[in-house]
């Protein structure tokens, strides 16, 4: 599993070239969903309801102490509502130019500060697009070939900034306050910023290593990690690039700390590490930031109310999601969650099979501290909900705090997992959350990447698939939503049509709520042109329109709905556009460019321009049962032809290439191909027989295949010493017949091929 899965988000506005920090002007109109999908399923009693739509790739929000809410986007916009029923967004900052917005990369963490406006600080997390020490932007959002985003992978850092809020409302400035976690490839960057009780400022990142192989820096070594420098390939046994930078903080003296499967308590003026944190004394100002570490992707994170306890989720490789505990993070403690070494309670198996110094250490000597909970890839999470397995992303972390909910949910832990597209609650036994009471929570989510607590103690949930920032209420509670009913009179009619609405029917469950209404009349998408409950307006044009009502009651709870005028008889609605190439029969192999070309016709504007189509490629990543979500790799926006390199992934996977086309009313209208890879078989044999061998993350006994992609890249290691069967004598690896180290990385044929590790008899006169 790479991380976060990002789906086709919903199309916003085009927005002006992208500066650092300098906010647009006014308010931009945000996109309020008229017509909001299908809710998810909550249990009896609970509603789940649109707080905010209409965004572009959401990945974070955060409320204000003032009422305001912020929310982040991947591309690296920060908006800000001036309330929960504030209709338009202003753009809070604009961090597009030093945000690589490239696959699971982008803007990805939110916080403001518990003094705002007093302290008039928001403070983000951002992959940086610049090398280490360099500047941005460096690759744009893109990674060409070479160097390949999954082969020597385009090298950026990350970076936690402060940004100042303005007279006007807007940032003004940015004071970066860490800049690092280098990253060779393009999942596992940064992740979540969060304030903890003692004021400070706690902030994570992911290991930045490959998602395809065991990566202990076999590649480069980019980021220049020990024993040797930058542009030297690491080889087992010494090697600590790759995963194990996430165990930087167990390196020998004088070596470099880093911050990467870190969590960092830090001053949040400064960015310096605190005193009292586990490494405060040293010299090396980033293990003075350090408090946890030993994480693949601890992408979400968040504190116990009342306590000083931090709780993160880890997203797994191969087998285990993890939710981890740090007691007190405060103290002068730094726990070791075990990654790369450990997944779950087990040893990694493909790290344990290239017998790792870093590892093999941590496995004689122990102080790996094992996760809260863990959950299979390949099992449910509660034996009775209807959320998929075979894949997982743990995506989300929030306690309840003061809702109404009932009080089987009183201190529950509620998770998110952005793959399965579901929520689950763990209710507390003896005050603690127990595994023996996990119920599902919410189920259907588009994509949820974050949970969080907002008013009235409500959970709060970020749809990244739908573009929404959506609410989840107790109808039992002091106050439910609203019921939005609007009705046109007429509904259709030959231009000019004079069309009355009616929003009256708009109904509230609360005994003494009254609702104010907000009309999207044009169907832009800003509910700006009336707050009148029985508006008139004047159609001019053919037309279909989808006019908008939004009410929200008097506690601020919201309800949209939308109703369709028909003026005329339109031409056709929605611009069509035609894929010409690839051919859907095309198979692909890893490393192939696939050139694509497309164009699109509408009714009302012929056919369109190269600048009103975009192009996003996207990867299909599956489970052996079926299940799949979804990577965005890369957009191409406002051409008609162009190609790409064939990214590497573990199979079963395949790629899916959309053309979106725009018509000049801002119509849209979306063809989409699947793209089978080529697969290859790789046959795997030892001499004698029945030798466990480590192929990427898993461990099996010989003979055995794996299915792969034709090109990919494929880590394999002959285990050694091993006892064999059928006589349990001990065994040393001696060569592969095809030549080369114990462990090696393999590039599968355009024909398969077979692998035989050759093994000797340990005895008295030749030990092991």
């Amino acid at each position: 599993m790479g991380f976060r899965r990002f789906p086709l988000p919903r199309r916003s506005r085009r927005l002006p070239a992208a500066g650092l920090v300098v906010p647009l002007a006014g308010a931009l109109a945000v996109a309020v969903a008229t017509a909001a999908p299908a809710a998810a399923a909550v249990p009896t009693g609970f509603t789940d309801t649109l707080a905010i739509g209409g965004l572009s790739s959401p990945t974070a929000a955060a409320f204000a102490p003032d009422g305001r809410v912020f929310v982040a986007e991947k591309s690296g916009l920060v908006k800000v509502f001036d309330s929960l029923a504030d209709p338009t967004a202003t753009v809070f900052a604009d961090l597009r130019t030093p945000t690589q917005d490239f696959w699971d990369r982008g803007l990805l963490g939110l916080a403001v500060d518990p003094a705002f406006p007093a302290r008039p600080y928001v403070y983000v997390s951002y992959t940086l697009d610049a090398l280490p020490g360099g500047t941005a932007p460096r690759w744009g959002d893109t990674c060409p070939t070479p160097p390949g985003a999954t082969d020597a992978g385009c090298v950026v850092t990350g970076r936690v900034s402060q940004l100042t809020m303005g007279p006007a409302g807007t940032a003004v400035s940015e004071k970066p306050l860490v800049t690092g976690w280098c990253q060779q490839y393009p999942s596992h960057s940064v992740g979540a910023l969060a304030f903890g009780p003692d004021g400070a400022l706690y902030a994570g990142g992911g290991d930045g290593a490959s998602f395809n192989f065991a990566d202990y820096g076999q590649v480069g070594n980019p980021c220049a990690d020990p024993p040797a420098p930058a542009g030297t390939n690491l080889a087992p046994p010494s090697a600590e690039g790759g995963a194990l930078r996430s165990q930087s903080p167990r390196r020998a003296a004088g070596q470099p700390v880093l911050l990467n499967g870190a969590l960092l308590r830090i001053d949040p003026d400064t960015g310096a590490g605190l005193p009292g944190n586990p490494f405060a004394s040293s010299g090396d100002a980033d293990a003075r930031r350090v408090i946890a570490y030993g994480f693949r992707n601890q992408f979400r994170f968040g504190f116990r109310p009342g306590t000083s306890e931090l709780w993160a989720g880890d997203v797994g490789w191969n087998t285990w999601e993890e939710i981890n505990r740090v007691a007190n993070a405060g103290d002068g403690v730094a726990e070791n969650f075990g990654w790369p070494c450990f997944e779950g309670s087990a040893r990694q198996a493909g790290y344990d099979g290239a017998n790792l110094d870093r590892c093999e250490s941590l496995y004689s000597a122990g102080g790996q501290t094992a996760p809260y909970f863990a959950y299979n890839h390949n099992a449910k999470v509660v034996a009775t909900d209807p959320c998929p397995t075979g894949g997982s992303s743990i995506s989300g972390i929030a306690f309840e705090a003061g809702s109404n909910y009932p009080a089987e949910y009183a201190g529950a832990l509620f998770f998110a997992d952005s793959s399965r597209g579901c929520i689950w609650a763990m209710q507390t036994v003896s005050g603690q959350p127990s595994s023996s009471r996990l119920v599902p929570f919410v189920t259907g989510v588009s994509t949820p990447v974050q949970v969080l607590t907002g008013p009235g103690g409500d959970l709060f949930y970020v749809a990244l698939g739908a573009g929404e920032l959506r609410r989840v209420s107790y109808a039992g509670g002091t106050n439910r939503p609203p019921v939005a009913v609007a009705t046109a009179t007429p509904s259709s009619g030959p231009a000019p049509l004079t069309v009355q609405f009616d929003g009256t029917g708009s109904t509230d469950p609360d005994v003494g709520d009254t609702l104010s209404y907000a009309w999207d009349l044009d169907a832009d998408g800003a509910y700006d042109d009336s707050a009148d409950p029985r508006p008139t307006r004047t159609y001019t044009t053919a037309a279909a329109v989808d006019a908008g009502l939004r009410v929200t009651d008097s506690h601020g709870a919201t309800a949209a709905t939308t109703v369709r005028v028909t003026v005329g008889t339109p031409a056709g609605l929605d611009p069509v556009p035609v894929i010409d190439t690839p051919a859907a029969t095309l198979n692909w192999s890893v490393g192939q460019t696939v050139s694509f070309s497309g164009r699109a016709v509408d009714a009302q504007d012929g056919e369109l321009p190269p600048s009103a189509l975009s192009w996003r490629l996207a990867i299909r990543h599956c489970a052996a049962n079926g299940t799949c979500h979804t990577h965005n790799v890369q957009d191409f926006p406002g051409v008609a032809a162009g190609s790409f390199v064939a990214p590497d992934h573990e199979y079963p996977s395949y790629l899916q290439l959309t053309l979106t086309a725009t018509d000049s009313t801002g119509r849209t209208g979306s063809r989409t191909i699947d793209l089978q890879p080529k697969t290859v078989t790789l046959n795997f044999t030892s001499s004698p027989s029945q030798a466990m061998l480590t192929v990427g993350g898993t461990q099996q006994r010989t003979p055995f295949s794996r299915t792969v992609i034709a090109g990919s890249v494929n880590s394999i290691s002959a285990n050694s010493p091993q006892n064999l069967p059928p006589l349990n004598m001990k065994y040393a690896f001696t060569s592969w017949a095809h030549g080369g180290a114990r462990t090696q990385n393999v590039v599968a044929p355009a024909t398969g091929a077979s692998y035989q590790a050759n093994y000797r008899l340990c005895w008295l006169l030749q030990p092991c």
